[in-house]
């Protein structure tokens, strides 16, 4: 009997560059995120390079020469691939290409990839809902429309391996009017599916539910915190980009409130546009939010470049309007004087360990104090085969005064408009 053998990991180079004075322990954060991404998207980082330069070079990125030695350095340890930590233009891959002398129709060459075509391509391993599997897509084949000519070609002709897989393969075969239609075709679909997003998101609105969202870095430990705060069965794995698809579940809160709390794609620097425009439907659940619960990892070294990585994208996508508490994660792995200077720099914060619960009565708390409380007074009575709206009065609104009466339940508070105008034709007095 024989035994199917695990194919081998490709062997990836590093490049990173110190632009404009840049300080180098920025850089070699950057690659240890780059050499995270590429480990995930299943390669093996056998070197890494840095360079120092003004701005890059316009032909190579790093300048012919540096480029010719970063190939003899991939050529030397037998590495498959060279990984750059920016996107390069369609002329700067062309370009490094030729120094490689990649051959397209050759069956296995030194492949040039940046940091958007891994990313993408780690995108396109884990999506699993038919939307995720179209956004995904439709940002693969943006990125590669520009490059179909030149830089590309190696992309579209070499059969799997990090940077040629995923949805939109056959398609880049095609002509670039071929790409054109299909890349019509997704966008058609998306704004189908998101109609459907958008007729349940008005339907959590009539409910008067409160919504949180829980945003942060890869990573930062999301999920785990879902899975804590709902104790949902959700996936939770040390790998970046683990979940792609919106995971919703419900959160009691301790004052009987109730909110749906929805966990989001993570983020990293230089997230590629294609992916925030791809993904802008669902980054959209954040900015409708009536609450950002923005997730950082406490035992990182560089915790405010991930809050501004986010924040960046928060604000292309309108989501910076939101009220924003800052989860400061990993408390069990992080060094407390980190925590402290983080609390100080972040007031609006809380401090919790998903893995093993620390602060999260204290987050549960600060949440329930955080969502916008119901604005709407109302005095309603209620028949007692109503009870369906005297649960929802309980778990979004507040109550003032409650009382069993022989006619049904008199209740008077504060609710949110949706459910409001579901008790109109119960209410007593108006305020």
């Amino acid at each position: 009997m024989t035994h199917a053998t695990r194919p081998e990991r490709e062997r990836a180079v590093l490049v990173g560059a110190a632009f404009g004075g840049a300080p180098l322990e920025e850089v070699e954060w950057s690659l240890d995120e780059l050499e995270a991404l590429a480990d995930t998207a299943g390669a093996e980082t056998v070197d890494r390079v840095v360079q120092r330069r003004d701005v890059p070079d316009a032909n190579s990125y790093l300048g012919k020469g540096k480029a010719r030695e970063v190939v003899d350095v991939a050529a030397a340890l037998d590495a498959d691939m060279v990984i750059f930590d920016d996107e390069l233009t369609p002329a700067q891959g062309r370009n490094l290409e030729e120094i490689a002398g990649v051959n397209p129709l050759a069956e296995r060459g030194l492949k040039i990839i940046d940091r958007t075509g891994l990313i993408l391509d780690i995108f396109a391993q884990h999506a699993r809902s038919a939307e995720g599997k179209l956004q995904v897509e439709l940002a693969q084949l943006d990125y590669r429309l520009p490059r179909l000519r030149g830089w590309g070609d190696v992309l579209s002709r070499l059969g799997g391996g990090i940077g040629t897989r995923g949805p939109g393969e056959t398609a880049l075969e095609a002509e670039r009017r071929a790409i054109l239609r299909r890349i019509q075709r997704v966008k058609k679909d998306l704004e189908d599916l998101e109609r459907t997003r958008r007729v349940k998101r008005q339907g959590r609105v009539r409910a008067g539910v409160p919504v949180a969202a829980l945003v942060g870095y890869t990573n930062a430990g999301k999920s785990t915190l879902l899975r804590r705060l709902t104790q949902a069965d959700v996936l939770v794995q040390d790998r970046l980009f683990s979940t792609l698809d919106p995971t919703t579940r419900r959160l009691d809160l301790p004052h009987d409130h109730t909110v749906l709390l929805t966990d989001t794609v993570g983020f990293v620097r230089k997230l590629p546009h294609q992916l925030v425009e791809a993904f802008r439907s669902t980054l959209e659940e954040v900015s409708d939010a009536d609450l950002v619960l923005h997730v950082v990892d406490g035992s990182r070294p560089d915790q405010e470049g991930q809050l501004a990585a986010v924040r960046e994208v928060f604000a292309e996508i309108g989501a910076d309007r939101v009220p924003e508490l800052v989860v400061i994660n990993k408390a069990d792995a992080a060094d407390p004087m980190v925590l402290a200077r983080l609390r100080q720099r972040e007031p609006h914060s809380v401090v919790v360990s998903a893995k093993t619960g620390e602060g999260i009565p204290e987050a549960l708390a600060r949440i329930e104090q955080e969502l916008p409380r119901p604005g709407v007074e109302f005095e309603a009575l209620l028949p007692y085969e109503r009870g369906d709206l005297l649960n929802r009065i309980h778990t979004s609104g507040d109550i003032d005064h409650l009382e069993h009466t022989g006619e049904g339940t008199v209740v008077r508070g504060r609710v949110h408009e949706g459910l409001a105008g579901e008790l109109a034709p119960y209410l007593t007095t108006r305020a």
